[in-house]
């Protein structure tokens, strides 16, 4: 079963949730943090890193020998990837999204496949969880392929739990795709509603079954819960402003090391959320 974690906006508790489900549940589970801009499950998990892989991309190279000018290359690419100016074609890596399309519609065979690096994947494991990540090349502006790169090593015999980017844009429905259950992690206020109703929507929209966990849940103001209501979305499970669960956090910690009886609250979660796939 793959379950994404995911959340319409920053800082709601993602992570946390994540990192603690995937402890909670023991041995034969694999955690995936696809937020690969800027991966932060490690910190908490804090895995024993084994294997590092650079990640590359094929990208149009065009031998200017064979190439005549045409322009269908530039007439295919719905990205203005690459371009006919003048005497020169342009092709513009940053942009392009490897769809291989300039390439096949050549009519010279002017143009071949070079590889552009996306980053770097990392696989670790600690007590039976094996954990993978991606981290994004400095100045890379396109993290889907390397999220796509991360997600094609989940392991269908493992519990896979993801923890996605933030948001809703084309890096969240990337680590969102093809998962069983999404849990979006919102908080009770009015940023975090609003967020909220994106992230269901994008949601939705991919047919995932899908459930709540309200985090800081006594704070804010009762509007999340009557959304839910109305939507019929489950809430399944409400983490409350404790200073112990704050200040573990801060220091790199589980909830369910420090305060052990959250692992059965955990393990409940994930209770509920196999029931509801099943």
């Amino acid at each position: 079963m793959i379950i994404s974690i995911a959340s319409g906006k920053g800082g709601t508790g993602k992570t946390t949730v994540a990192t603690n489900l995937a402890a909670s549940m023991g041995s034969n589970v694999q955690l995936l943090d696809c937020d690969v801009e800027e991966p932060n499950s490690h910190l908490f998990l804090k895995p024993k890193f084994t294997e590092t892989k650079n990640v590359y991309t094929p990208v149009p190279e065009v031998d200017k020998d064979k190439c005549t000018l045409c322009g269908k290359c530039g007439e295919i690419c719905q990205f203005r990837a690459i371009v006919v100016i003048g005497e020169t074609v342009l092709p513009f890596h940053e942009l392009c999204h490897s769809c291989g399309g300039c390439m096949e519609v050549c009519p010279e065979n002017a143009i071949s496949e070079v590889g552009r690096e996306l980053g770097v994947i990392q696989k670790g494991y600690l007590n039976g969880i094996e954990f993978i990540h991606g981290r994004l090349r400095v100045g890379e502006a396109m993290s889907p392929p390397l999220i796509k790169k991360v997600r094609a090593l989940t392991d269908p015999h493992k519990l896979t739990i993801i923890d996605a980017p933030p948001g809703t844009s084309c890096p969240v429905i990337e680590s969102m795709r093809n998962s069983d259950f999404v849990l979006l992690v919102t908080e009770p206020t009015p940023f975090g509603l609003h967020d909220l109703k994106l992230a269901v929507g994008a949601v939705r929209l991919l047919g995932i079954p899908h459930g709540l966990v309200i985090n800081r849940s006594d704070i804010g103001d009762s509007q999340v819960q009557a959304y839910a209501q109305k939507e019929e979305i489950p809430i399944l499970m409400e983490i409350p402003f404790d200073r112990n669960i704050a200040e573990a956090y801060s220091k790199g910690e589980l909830i369910i090391t420090v305060m052990p009886e959250w692992r059965e609250r955990f393990i409940s979660l994930h209770q509920k959320i196999k029931k509801m796939v099943q």
